[in-house]
């Protein structure tokens, strides 16, 4: 009897057709848009809004790293009371959605921050060296990007924190052993292997940040959303604007995603090496 031979389909024979279909689907759409008139006009007004969704997710973004990267920190810290409130943070943020985190920072927050920021310069408010902060000063985008920051910095902080506890014990007690400094141990032994661990759900927050970016449209941001939002309801024409919405939305995403991709097949083969 002929023993069954397994195919492998990894690797090399696993050709991305999917990818040919997405491209092929993505030349023939942009065809249409180019010769039909309404698709075309709707792109263009759609397309006002890409640079603010490109700036709201970036800098939301990196704000996000830099807190989730903290608080991953005091969850790793030896003192106990940073680490109840780094778990703290990370479980109350997580279990509020995106959207209702949007209008809490957004009506809450940002009046509250103001009263804060009144209350701390009220000796150069009465000295009328500066005038008293108002809530309209502080515009409706910053405070969006202020609750994509808190939404997904809750969410980084687990993904630093398991590619930190990721890297070997041993690898620390030696650094330790060799004399170096906390931070020296973190940024010369840890954090570069931690990075490869790190990266891809990192991308992949990334990648989810650009779809929840356009929940910013909720605010009256002038993003992707909103702008065929506004098209939308002033021309009728739902299905010519939410498809050119969705098709902007998809070669944003996907076109990140095959970025990290590529980057993630360079980072192990240099850990090959």
């Amino acid at each position: 009897m002929t023993p069954v031979q397994s195919s492998d389909t990894s690797g090399k024979d696993d050709y991305p057709w999917w990818l040919i279909a997405l491209l092929v689907i993505a030349a023939a759409l942009a065809a249409v848009i180019a010769a039909n008139d309404i698709f075309t006009q709707v792109f263009t007004v759609v397309l006002k809004g890409l640079g603010v969704t490109v700036f709201v997710t970036l800098v939301g973004f990196v704000l996000a790293t830099v807190l989730g990267l903290g608080v991953a920190l005091m969850a790793l810290s030896e003192h106990v009371v940073l680490r109840q409130i780094a778990r703290f943070y990370t479980e109350v943020i997580r279990g509020v959605p995106i959207l209702v985190l949007l209008f809490y920072i957004a009506f809450v927050g940002a009046p509250a921050l103001v009263t804060v920021a009144n209350f701390v310069a009220a000796p150069l408010i009465s000295a009328g060296w500066i005038e008293p902060f108002v809530v309209r000063d502080v515009s409706l985008m910053w405070r969006a990007i202020m609750a994509l920051m808190i939404g997904y910095s809750a969410f980084i902080a687990e993904v630093f924190r398991a590619g930190i506890q990721s890297v070997d014990k041993g690898q620390v007690e030696a650094a330790k052993a060799l004399g170096l400094s906390r931070y020296q141990r973190f940024r010369l032994v840890v954090f570069p292997q931690a990075i490869r661990v790190i990266l891809p759900p990192l991308g992949n927050d990334f990648v989810a940040m650009v779809k929840d970016s356009s929940l910013v449209s909720v605010l009256g941001v002038a993003d992707i959303t909103q702008m065929g939002k506004v098209y939308a309801s002033g021309s009728f024409r739902f299905f010519e604007t939410y498809s050119i919405v969705a098709y902007v939305y998809l070669v944003l995403t996907i076109g990140l995603s095959l970025a990290l991709r590529a980057v993630e097949r360079r980072l192990r083969r240099s850990q090959v090496r």
